[in-house]
């Protein structure tokens, strides 16, 4: 059974106080935190609970609500780090008291492998092979050199959670099957992602839809590690699941086969509000 013992604070950390009151060149006040501040205190915060996945406690819980309110308070560049250190940890809590920390975005984050891969964008490479004429391997700077894609459409998971309007920037997966050449007989998709343990699945069909994307920027940004960065899949009228995080390759195949959670009872077509027995607004 998870111990469920408050947590206190590290010594010399008191509920109130979220960072050193220091400035440094090129702060535009004192005490405003820069990302080592808040790097720094978060791996304080997070020494005992997110290191062993153990729930967060009510200390601990209480510094990072502090925290994600101050990212509110010292504006975008604070709030995109305070929830990129934070993200692991509404990750791995199985209280859910972190669903309710204020990081800005109303996402929760899920990973099946109880943490977040990380591939740099220098590193990145998406490879497109299975039943094609040519196998692909592009880079992030070629994906996003070709020609753009942008869609504003909500994310509706599953599990019954929506965020409304998101921008999403990508390249249309069917220009790069396009590209490879699909050769006869190849019917379907098969989705891997770079942690090792995710798949998914599209048909043809699906996959050439005008709202299906290889993405790298949503909510206005370059997609983050949390988010599934440097590059993702986002399937706008399907569930969530469907929309591949860490996206790492593309393989033609000649039949649908079923991913990581439809091996698990998930329906393997998505449609939002005409499966899985639900019936959400589609999106």
């Amino acid at each position: 059974m998870a111990d469920n013992r408050d947590v206190q604070p590290p010594a010399g950390h008191s509920s109130g106080r979220f960072w050193p009151g220091r400035s440094s060149p090129g702060r535009s006040a004192p005490g405003r935190p820069d990302d080592a501040d808040v790097t720094d205190h978060v791996a304080e915060l997070l020494s005992v609970d997110e290191r062993t996945g153990s729930p967060v406690g009510r200390g601990v819980f209480l510094g990072l609500v502090g925290l994600g309110a101050a990212g509110v308070v010292f504006g975008a560049a604070v709030q995109r780090r305070v929830r990129d250190v934070l993200a692991p940890v509404a990750a791995k809590d199985p209280t859910g008291l972190a669903a309710n920390l204020p990081l800005g975005e109303r996402f929760r984050i899920y990973t099946v492998t109880g943490g977040f891969p990380s591939r740099s964008r220098e590193d990145y490479g998406l490879r497109v092979d299975g039943l094609v004429e040519r196998s692909l391997t592009l880079s992030y700077a070629e994906l996003v050199d070709r020609e753009p894609t942008h869609l504003t459409k909500d994310f509706q998971c599953v599990t019954g959670w929506r965020v409304d309007d998101v921008e999403w920037t990508g390249v249309r997966l069917r220009d790069l099957l396009d590209d490879a050449g699909v050769a006869p007989g190849a019917t379907a998709l098969r989705f891997w992602s770079f942690d090792g343990a995710y798949t998914e699945s599209l048909t043809l069909e699906q996959a050439r839809r005008d709202d299906v994307i290889v993405a790298y920027r949503m909510l206005g940004e370059e997609i983050v590690r949390a988010h599934g960065g440097p590059v993702r899949l986002y399937v706008a009228p399907m569930y969530g699941y469907k929309s591949i995080k860490w996206l790492d390759r593309i393989e033609v195949t000649d039949g649908v086969i079923p991913g990581y959670w439809e091996e698990r009872g998930y329906d393997v077509d998505a449609w939002v509000g005409g499966s899985n027995g639900r019936d959400d607004e589609p999106t």
